[in-house]
């Protein structure tokens, strides 16, 4: 039986424990969070470190990826540093692997067409992977890294302006404190609107569901009717508050696991686990990726009223 931890930097309420048979083997899979607590943090890292077959970094980013280059968080090798025997992973190995292929297999499935809607992408250099594959697809698509993990007003327009942004500011960012990037522990259950004018410009919503979350037009806007989710993990009272704001279609680049989907961050510690405790490269991400089946997960939400629904923007496409 292999044993793999999600520790978290976030919210204790998200905790999860399922039990799943993959590969012909049983993992049993945790998510932990300690409520932005760095202390509690580490020592509950030192605790797992040599008792579990691996550990998923969850909260933040270790790595941050652009045009091939790796850019480290001071901030996370600190917290990572009590971990000396089994490997701790964050879900970037993976992630660009993983979200491009989800792109590609709701564009082959005609589940969503990129091309012909407008997608807001909340943190673009987070998930780099997901970017390329979504602005290859031809459609507009706005990146907003400097609202809504800076809170600088100013949307970015393309990749090409994303790239060069993140050759700039990646050495800088990876060297800011965590608190001014990331919200958590019970900042993580908190919904301050803001951004409604891009929430309402874009068809599509995509990236890191914590900021996409941070910021959710209330209910009665209407900005969200009809829209469609892309994002990476999330619970059943996320997909209620979803719904209460009119969203149409909710999808997932990681599968739903018992109710639940999991960060990329624990798809990778479980990849690495049924590796015997071995990194893989990228191409060995993708044939994990396809050995395990881990293909979306698309999960249309509550209709909305007749008066409601007259707002809404079809996605799907027909």
């Amino acid at each position: 039986m292999k044993q793999v931890v999600s520790l978290s930097l976030g919210s204790s309420k998200r905790n999860k424990t399922v039990t799943l048979e993959l590969l012909g083997q049983t993992f049993v899979i945790r998510r932990e969070g300690v409520d932005g607590d760095q202390r509690r943090f580490m020592a509950r890292l030192a605790e797992l470190d040599g008792t579990v077959d691996a550990i998923g970094f969850g909260g933040m980013d270790r790595y941050l990826w652009s045009e091939g280059r790796r850019y480290e968080f001071t901030a996370a090798r600190r917290l990572l540093a009590p971990a000396k025997r089994t490997p701790v992973v964050d879900g970037s190995g993976l992630k660009n692997t993983l979200e491009r292929e989800a792109v590609r297999w709701l564009v082959e499935r005609g589940i969503v067409d990129f091309a012909r809607h407008r997608t807001l992408i909340v943190a673009g250099v987070d998930r780099f992977g997901m970017s390329e594959a979504v602005a290859a697809q031809g459609g507009e698509v706005l990146f907003g890294d400097l609202m809504f993990a800076l809170g600088i007003p100013f949307p970015i327009r393309g990749i090409g302006p994303l790239r060069r942004l993140a050759r700039l500011l990646l050495p800088v960012i990876v060297r800011m404190p965590l608190a001014l990037l990331y919200p958590m522990g019970e900042s993580q259950d908190r919904i301050t609107p803001k951004y409604g004018d891009r929430y309402g410009w874009a068809d599509i919503i995509a990236g890191d569901f914590h900021y996409i979350r941070r910021y959710l037009p209330p209910p009665e806007s209407g900005l969200l009717a009809g829209k469609t989710i892309l994002t990476n993990t999330t619970t059943p009272e996320d997909e209620a508050e979803l719904a209460r704001r009119g969203v149409r279609l909710l999808v997932t680049t990681t599968p739903n696991f018992d109710g639940r989907s999991f960060g990329t961050n624990v798809l990778e510690a479980v990849c690495v686990a049924a590796n015997d405790g071995r990194e893989l490269t990228s191409d060995g991400y993708l044939r994990m990726v396809r050995d395990l089946r881990m293909e979306p997960s698309v999960r249309p939400l509550p209709p909305l009223s007749l008066s409601t629904r007259s707002q809404a923007t079809p996605i799907i496409s027909t």
